[in-house]
């Protein structure tokens, strides 16, 4: 289960990684759908079967950080 959760959070974070350059570009209006599509409908596959795991509740916490600082342009230390 630890492969399965590092990967789902590594590929989370492979696709937050080009939605910040378009977050540039574009508004809050349209990254977010892009990111709840994209990274959030990730995480959601399979939760009921990681919920309870300990290292799944930390990399998916880390995923939903990154996430929500790209949405609202955060820095790391807000949150």
């Amino acid at each position: 289960m630890k492969h399965h959760v590092a990967k789902v959070a590594a590929i989370c974070h492979y696709h937050i990684r080009p939605l910040r350059q378009i977050r540039r570009r574009v508004g809050q209006e349209v990254t977010t759908p892009l990111v709840l599509a994209v990274v959030i409908a990730r995480l959601e596959y399979c939760n009921a079967a990681l919920a309870g795991l300990l290292q799944a509740t930390v990399a998916v916490q880390r995923v939903q950080n990154a996430a929500a600082r790209l949405i609202f342009k955060l820095k790391h230390s807000t949150l």
